[in-house]
């Protein structure tokens, strides 16, 4: 049974966040008023907890998130806000704890979004931080995280550095991601009905800022539609609540089928992105993704003793390989 705080949060997202997706007019306001107020900085909270260094990438900030102590893994984060907001305080505290809970580092690419920027600009700069990302750490260590519109840009990603025959990321996290713009699915017509948050025609003016003419069926937008088994071993999690939940488990199904071995968290009564928010279901969620990053750590310093055993013929314990996880 969802908690009282969901529940809660769903109301106030029904009277005041869904009316920006309401229509294309009061998206646009939306925007407006974003753009006075909007700040991608970190807090200072995470300044005391966490190591962050800042660059610059085609002019735009690239966060470099890294715990007291930790691993070589790294994560690509992307947030979400349909591709016309910025990054918000919630992306930093789920950013954060991540940080602290697994021990990776984090890259946090604050992109160009519409509608000053395209398609072409977010991805010819989130490409650039990739690659970058590459000369410094091998593909096996590198995870690609997002959240709505970022899930729908690590896909897109991963998609893209396939074709350039670029190394893969090693695993993805998709939490609510936006796979299919077409709107090619009739059950996305009812579940927007249920959606506490999001709106069909403020989305579609979202689409149509960014997508720089492309059509909504093209892969590059709607990677649903694209090769989905170049993709990583994934973990996705989407809500009952969520107008963009049919999509995504039809986008489950292909994955499957494709040879891509993929987890879903369905949770019931959830709406979109609700691993941000701070309540007893995103506690829940965010377990899970601990839970499917860690093992992939677990297995990786099995894997390193067992080829240390082989070359040296000594059994060389998994934390000395690396610093041990933190929880």
């Amino acid at each position: 049974m969802p908690s009282i705080k969901s529940h809660v949060v769903s109301l106030v997202l029904r009277y005041s966040r869904k009316k920006a997706f309401s229509s294309p007019e009061n998206l646009q306001r939306w925007i407006a008023y974003a753009r006075k107020t909007e700040n991608h900085q970190p807090p200072a909270s995470l300044h005391q907890r966490l190591e962050i260094a800042t660059r610059s990438v085609d002019g735009f900030p690239v966060y470099e998130i890294a715990p007291k102590t930790g691993e070589q893994k790294r994560i690509l984060y992307l947030h979400g806000g349909a591709y016309v907001f910025q990054i918000t305080s919630y992306h930093w505290g789920l950013i954060a704890d991540m940080a602290d809970r697994l021990g990776f580092g984090i890259t946090v690419p604050i992109y160009p979004i519409a509608p000053e920027h395209d398609f072409h600009a977010m991805f010819g700069m989130v490409g650039k931080v990739y690659r970058q990302m590459l000369d410094e750490t091998e593909a096996q260590d590198i995870v690609f995280m997002g959240d709505s519109a970022g899930g729908n840009m690590a896909v897109v990603l991963t998609m893209m550095a396939a074709e350039e025959a670029l190394p893969l990321p090693s695993r993805h996290v998709l939490i609510s991601p936006g796979l299919d713009m077409s709107l090619a699915n009739p059950e996305v017509f009812e579940a927007e009905r249920n959606d506490p948050w999001l709106g069909i025609p403020g989305g579609l003016e979202a689409i149509r800022l960014y997508s720089a003419g492309i059509d909504p069926s093209d892969w590059r937008i709607s990677p649903l539609y694209g090769d989905l088994s170049v993709l990583p071993k994934t973990l996705l999690l989407t809500g009952s609540r969520d107008m963009l939940t049919p999509d995504n488990l039809i986008f489950a199904q292909k994955a499957g089928a494709a040879g891509v071995e993929i987890e879903v968290v369905h949770e019931q009564g959830m709406f979109h992105v609700w691993p941000l928010i701070d309540m007893p279901e995103a506690r829940r969620a965010r377990d899970s993704i601990v839970t499917f990053l860690a093992s992939d750590s677990e297995s990786f310093h099995a894997k390193a003793g067992e080829l240390a055993l082989q070359r040296t013929g000594r059994e060389v314990p998994a934390h000395s390989l690396s610093a041990p996880l933190r929880s």
